[in-house]
């Protein structure tokens, strides 16, 4: 009786911890990281909470925050807010579960206009057909939305589509470093200070447009 009891409690502990199908749930309350933990690059520059934001300060080169809760490997869409506030590169590049593993959305990167997942197929973002490029102005906050399946990665920011990529029989994978210490989520600047709110997630429905 005690273990069924025991069973039934982590069914609705679990329960609790996901969303409904299509119900956006909050990652970030704008006043402390809660289950964002620093992430340990070396290097890092430090983090702090400002105005309803997560500040990543320039790190050599990296800085960044991980999730340490649970998280969905797929079927799901997260969305959030970045902003580069100083410096020439990537400034809110997300990590992220996909094709069972991982990949990171670089947001800025190779010299701060380059956008892409990487990698796929062993290809990172400069290098694969997610590369885009996009002029993010400096102080300026954009909204990212991502959505991941088991066949397909859709991003868009400020409601332009900039990715949209079959993963279906693909390696999806990191780059080699400290890029590993995001996942399973996490988000990360690179020689630049960034900052991300309002972020959140919803697991995807048969009709989530």
């Amino acid at each position: 009786m005690r273990r069924l009891l025991l069973a039934l409690l982590c069914l609705a502990a679990a329960a609790q911890a996901q969303p409904a199908q299509g119900e956006w749930k909050s990652l970030f309350d704008g006043t402390a990281l809660g289950h964002w933990k620093e992430s340990q690059f070396t290097g890092r520059g430090a983090l702090r909470i400002e105005n309803g934001a997560i500040i990543l300060a320039a790190g050599n080169p990296l800085t960044g925050v991980t999730w340490s809760d649970a998280f969905p490997k797929s079927g799901y869409e997260l969305r959030f807010e970045g902003v580069r506030l100083r410096g020439g590169d990537f400034f809110a590049s997300v990590t992220f579960p996909a094709g069972g593993n991982f990949a990171t959305w670089v947001l800025g990167g190779w010299g701060g206009d380059i956008v892409g997942i990487s990698s796929i197929d062993g290809w990172d973002a400069s290098d694969n057909e997610t590369r885009s490029y996009f002029d993010f102005e400096t102080a300026r906050w954009y909204a990212f939305r991502l959505q991941v399946t088991i066949d397909r990665i859709v991003a868009w920011i400020d409601g332009q589509r900039v990715v949209n990529v079959e993963i279906r029989g693909r390696v999806i994978s990191l780059r080699h470093g400290d890029i590993k210490l995001s996942a399973p989520l996490g988000f990360a600047s690179y020689n630049t200070t960034g900052g991300i709110r309002k972020i959140e997630y919803r697991l995807l429905t048969a009709k989530q447009p």
